[in-house]
């Protein structure tokens, strides 16, 4: 397989010929070109599968080359690079059916990924080539169908139990087993760091992940029939033993398996293997181990076989909530997570943590944590909206690590802000910039409030103490005298003045003016022009 990198700079093309291994990737030959005419005297001249193409080029743009590449019906993968995240290059990219569109700077690692996933297509294509060429094309939808009948036995829309449901279920699919071959079902949970491609690019790490599991999986004893993801970094993989099953050989190549995602895709796994079965039973095994996945904790970087799982009971006992009360009351987080640590670990000694005992654990700790912070007028259900907490809590029964980092959220959390608002006056000077740079908007106590996740109530109590003046009655002075400075200094109207300071009835701003100056805005501006042009007169006066 051959590749071809066009650039019109020299440094961009010598950096992806040296630091991306093409051998690896199965590409023997590189060309390079620096403009558009030498691109095309080499796709004239040699056969090219993947063509990697700057956008922005002097003598002719890379969007054109693919142009010309459709016209003249080469069969070419191609990856853009590009500097700009342009809507229109991307959606021109999209109608010339280009493989992928890549920003710069190059990261070499994600480029290497996407290129991985080229080649896999340009491979396809050839194959496809091949097979229309030799009558062979269903050859191609082969491992599709057997992957889609897969699909749907896991799903459950395909559930074959006796020996003739079986022998319709294997005609009707056209699938090339017998009644008594023998499969066995691994269900594979990863668990990717924070910050890595596991978290940021989730369709090249799931392309990286099958890359493992295929070349992790791998023995004369049996195939890989199927892998695919039931939800979110969940896996099933189906093998098909060739000969007597070896559970000890399994084992160890998920033992394998786990450093090598570990160390590769920086992601932690575990894996649950189920039992060899004939399809007629396989079923059974596949919902057990969906079960499991539901009602076990994760116990991350090892590997649990299903005949060993033992469902656990609903035996929930609480740890000592008036303890963790009173060191919330005390301010003692870490020693309030401390406690909470060391409840999990017992409860994993004593083979009790489960799902549902978690589920419990984790209602009592959030009701101590939220009453806490309602105790002190903090409007809890705000200070824990967004994407963050709703992520940490929907992990949080997945393992113990898992529920350990959405606690240590929780209680850092309320930690962090129960220490700015016991200090009354950085609460109260955030408020008050604020009102003076946004006296215009509507400024209510609610809007106030949840600005500072503090109750309404709570808030105005706290202002009126720290400044002497009610919350209301700040905002009304701020207002006018944001009002009184325009007054003086513009020739706006004063309509235009009130609906700038934040009031749209102009009657009450007039009046709410005149309780304070003890005269209309109309009257004040005439007085202050008055008394600028006195002064002017006195100072010409004193001109000798």
């Amino acid at each position: 397989m051959n590749a071809l990198l066009v650039d019109d700079d020299y440094f961009v093309v010598m950096a992806l010929e040296k630091k991306i291994d093409w051998k690896s990737l199965g590409i023997n030959t590189i060309f390079t070109a620096y403009n558009i005419a030498q691109a095309k005297e080499i796709l004239q001249s040699h056969p090219v599968q993947i063509l990697i193409c700057d956008i922005e080029m002097p003598q002719g743009s890379g969007l054109e080359l693919l142009a010309w590449v459709r016209e003249e019906s080469h069969s070419v993968q191609t990856i853009f690079l590009t500097n700009y995240a342009d809507f229109n290059y991307a959606q021109k990219a999209i109608e010339l059916q280009s493989f992928d569109y890549f920003l710069k700077p190059i990261e070499f690692d994600k480029l290497t990924l996407i290129i991985q996933k080229a080649v896999a297509k340009a491979r396809d294509q050839q194959f496809i080539e091949k097979a229309i060429h030799e009558g062979e094309l269903w050859q191609k939808n082969r491992s599709k169908l057997i992957e889609d009948s897969w699909r749907r036995l896991i799903s459950g829309k395909a559930f074959p139990s006796g020996p003739a449901d079986v022998s319709a279920f294997l005609t009707e699919q056209n699938l090339p087993y017998e009644t008594t071959d023998l499969f066995l079902p691994i269900l594979v949970n990863l668990f990717p760091y924070d910050g890595t491609l596991g978290k940021t690019d989730k369709n090249l790490f799931d392309y990286a992940c099958l890359n493992v599991m295929v070349e992790r999986f791998q023995d004369t004893l049996f195939s890989i029939e199927a892998i695919t993801e039931i939800k979110d970094h969940n896996w099933m993989v189906i093998l098909k033993w060739n000969k007597a099953p070896d559970a000890q050989l399994i084992e160890s190549m998920c033992c394998s398996f786990i450093p090598e995602v570990n160390s590769y895709l920086k992601s932690d796994a575990c894996c649950s293997i189920g039992f060899s079965l004939p399809l007629g039973q396989i079923r059974h095994t596949i919902n057990e181990l969906l079960l499991m996945n539901e009602e076990r904790i994760k116990h991350r970087n090892q590997t649990f076989f299903l005949k060993n799982y033992s469902r656990p009971e609903l035996n929930y006992t609480p740890p000592d909530l008036a303890l963790l009360e009173q060191l919330l009351n005390e301010n003692r987080f870490q020693a309030f997570l401390d406690e909470t640590v060391s409840y999990m670990h017992q409860l994993v000694r004593e083979g009790v943590v489960g799902t549902a005992v978690l589920s419990m654990l984790r209602l009592d700790l959030v009701q101590l944590v939220y009453a806490q912070l309602k105790s002190k007028g903090i409007e809890v259900h705000k200070l824990y909206m967004g994407k963050t907490n709703d992520q940490l809590f929907m992990q949080s029964l997945y393992s113990i690590e898992d529920m350990q980092s959405y606690i240590a959220y929780l209680v850092n959390t309320a930690a962090e802000y129960l220490n700015v608002a016991e200090q009354p006056k950085s609460v109260v000077h955030e408020i008050t910039h604020y009102i003076r740079t946004h006296y215009g908007e509507d400024l209510t106590r609610n809007n106030l409030g949840e600005m500072v996740y503090l109750h309404p109530d709570y808030l105005a109590r706290l202002f009126k103490k720290e400044m002497g003046i009610s919350l209301g009655n700040y905002v009304i002075h701020t207002r006018l005298v944001a009002a009184r400075y325009l007054l003086e200094t513009t020739t706006q109207s004063v309509h235009a003045i009130a609906g700038h300071v934040g009031y749209t009835n102009y009657s009450h701003f007039t009046k709410l003016f005149k309780q304070e100056m003890g005269c209309s805005p109309n009257e004040y501006r005439k007085k202050q022009r008055e008394g600028a042009h006195l002064m002017k007169q006195d100072e010409l006066n004193c001109v000798p």
